[in-house]
């Protein structure tokens, strides 16, 4: 690992930390809303599947993109936190036998496995309506107009035309697999909508006009777009054991990817083109962009 990549691991393990400890409190028994009751096992189960590892990327891209502006700085980590709630939930939904039936996750019993399917259920269905309560909340230090721009914006990203009507299409795909378009359209709704949704956050807190909404937006799009590429790759060349969950899987089911329609060599040389694209989307902020394109070089060249 050459010295400029141990640096960018460095700040994602930095930042996963403060992400971490945020969610921490977040999930915390401590918190109180209105004296409404939080019962104790399923709290436990909701921080038992946001705080079981991860790279935390989304919430470093809400970061990255907001810092591009300057400021905002806890605005976008509790925006970040918000996220990784919809991120988590649809790991610990995406687990269940009814979907992709994993015991794994990041080495880790999933959550079904560590409770049980009832509790991981409603862990999932409170992770996700908890990002909106971060979102909407005092302690969110933003206008009332960009918290309702950046709910509605993640609703979009997490519902049926984005995450989770991905996941019915991915679903789909094991009894019919998916024409080429097929698969990128299915891939940009379920891994691409909230990676999106992290880059466009950016000019959203910090109510930058639409120009650099779409810019932000079309670099998430890109690199949104890599990242599934990328896994697909991993899924194909590396082991469990440095995934931290099954590989394998998408050809036992017999789904579409784009990694086993092109061939390996051709999504190599497609990760190198994107990365250029992502880069060139952002040439307008200059040097500011370089912690952004940063980001795009590894999700790109990640080796789990």
């Amino acid at each position: 690992m050459d010295q400029a990549a141990r640096a960018f691991e460095n700040k994602l393990r930095s930042y996963a930390s403060a992400v971490e400890e945020r969610l921490d409190h977040l999930l915390g028994p401590e918190v109180r809303q209105e004296e409404i009751a939080r019962p104790a096992r399923l709290l436990e189960a909701m921080h038992y599947g946001a705080l079981n590892g991860g790279k935390r990327l989304r919430p470093l891209l809400v970061a990255e993109s907001t810092r591009l502006f300057g400021g905002y700085e806890d605005a976008a980590l509790q925006v970040g936190c918000a996220l990784e709630c919809i991120h988590s939930y649809s790991l610990v939904h995406d687990d269940l036998p009814a979907m992709d039936d994993d015991d794994l996750r990041r080495g880790k019993p999933t959550v079904h496995i560590a409770y049980d399917y009832a509790t991981a259920i409603l862990a999932g269905d409170g992770l996700l309506t908890y990002a909106f309560d971060i979102l909407a909340s005092d302690q969110t230090d933003l206008p009332d107009s960009a918290k309702i721009a950046l709910v509605l914006s993640l609703s979009r990203a997490a519902g049926i035309g984005g995450m989770a009507g991905g996941q019915a299409l991915d679903l789909a795909a094991e009894t019919e697999a998916p024409d080429e378009q097929g698969i990128v359209t299915l891939q940009a709704m379920k891994t691409g909508a909230l990676i999106r949704f992290a880059c466009e956050a950016g000019a959203i807190i910090a109510q930058r006009p639409e120009d650099d909404r779409r810019r932000l937006r079309r670099f998430g799009e890109i690199i949104g777009r890599a990242f599934q590429l990328a896994d697909d790759l991993l899924d194909v060349t590396a082991d469990a054991q440095s995934m931290g969950k099954a590989t394998g899987k998408d050809a036992g089911k017999g789904k579409g990817t784009l990694v086993a329609m092109r061939g390996i060599a051709w999504a190599t040389t497609e990760l190198d083109r994107l990365v250029a694209e992502a880069k060139e989307s952002l040439l307008p902020y200059g040097a500011a962009a370089e912690p952004l394109n940063e980001i795009a070089h590894f999700v790109a060249t990640r080796k789990n």
